[in-house]
């Protein structure tokens, strides 16, 4: 793929269709209609007299070799548009103050226009963060290989590489790249060749234990499951349908994925010890500490982060300390340490009823 910037017409299309995206999810009710995250299914075990001091709680983690203040990520957003620097810039800027990990959305727009390649650059905001670049898997049938891949880590000198997986967005979305035929040797090709480690991920329909499997055995370091129960990217993508096939097309998959929840547990019975993210749904601190609970190593936020990011960084901020103040809470309230003890205590328990949303 050549560094040159397209047509106009061409350019004008991308541009859109990034501008489009923010404000779908923003303004749109694009949110899975029934299908849920399933962490409502789990409840923490309440410990009336933990044997700790509330300071004493350590959440801090690694990742991939980096130091995390939190087990958080800032998941895969935007890029490419002046309202996706903003968001870029005031998003690194609270993920360098509390070392958190951040990932920004798919850079394929950088290669076909150099130009906005600055709406994705972070690293001079956030030098010591986790930083993940960020490419669609089918792009590899689309002219990218080992030397885009390689261009888009060094652009924003990223610590990895994150491949996302979105069959069914592309299905929906009006000329969509739809060809996946072939992509596993080009992944392990990938893993092989590229000296940071290449994380891959969906976008809100779920990973699978033999899928995760798969991509395990052709040298994948870490997975990101991104299971279904936050947002619909069929829905966001039948909201900007230019014709009527497309947009009933993402009315009918709304709901289509797997789980969250059901993703973490399957994966971990399958891979013990794979670097696991979980995201997709997660909401709150409580959501992250039931992540980590069932099994994943860091949990991944998009939407709440993305409408504090657009109301200004002290939003941002007061979120990320929200988030933390939860998880500490849920530590401290299970009279667990650390992480790790949390993960380890056996406090977490599946339940079959619901508790009734309150009217």
């Amino acid at each position: 793929m050549t560094n040159t910037i397209p047509p106009v017409d061409a350019a004008t299309e991308i541009e859109n269709r990034k501008a489009d995206h923010l404000r779908v999810c923003l303004e749109e009710d694009v949110q899975f209609r029934d299908v849920t995250s399933g962490f409502e299914y789990y409840r923490f075990t309440h410990c009336c007299l933990p044997e700790l001091d509330r300071s004493d709680i350590n959440i801090q983690t690694t990742f991939l070799g980096k130091n995390l203040g939190a087990p958080l990520l800032i998941s895969s957003m935007t890029g490419g548009t002046e309202l996706a620097r903003l968001v870029n810039t005031r998003l690194a800027t609270v993920a360098q103050h509390y070392r958190l990990a951040m990932g920004i959305g798919s850079q394929r727009i950088a290669l076909e226009m150099p130009h906005l390649a600055s709406t994705f650059a972070v690293r001079h905001l956030a030098p010591d963060i986790l930083l993940f670049a960020n490419l669609g898997a089918v792009q590899l049938n689309y002219g990218c290989g080992l030397v885009e891949c390689l261009q888009l880590v060094d652009m924003l000198a990223a610590d990895a590489l994150i491949l996302h997986l979105n069959p069914l967005q592309e299905c929906v979305q009006s000329h969509g790249d739809t060809n996946f035929r072939g992509l596993l040797p080009k992944i392990a090709e990938l893993c092989e060749k590229l000296p940071v480690p290449v994380v891959v991920k969906e976008v809100g329909n779920g990973i699978s234990a033999a899928m995760a499997q798969k991509l395990i055995d052709v040298g994948v370091t870490a997975i990101d499951v991104a299971g279904a129960g936050g947002t619909s990217w069929a829905k966001v993508e039948s909201e900007r349908a230019k014709d009527n096939k497309q947009r009933r097309l993402g009315q009918t998959f709304a709901d289509w994925g797997l789980p969250t929840a059901e993703c973490i547990t399957e994966i971990r019975a399958v891979a013990p010890t794979i670097p696991l993210i979980a995201s997709g749904g997660l909401r709150n601190g409580l959501d992250v500490a039931k992540a980590i609970a069932l099994g994943a190593d860091l949990a991944g936020l998009a939407r709440p982060f993305l409408e504090a990011a657009v109301n200004s960084e002290t939003a941002v901020d007061e979120l990320v300390e929200v988030l933390i103040a939860e998880l500490e809470t849920v530590l401290f309230c299970t009279d667990n340490v650390t992480l790790q003890e949390l993960k380890n205590s056996g406090v977490l328990q599946r339940h079959v009823t619901v508790p009734a949303a309150a009217s």
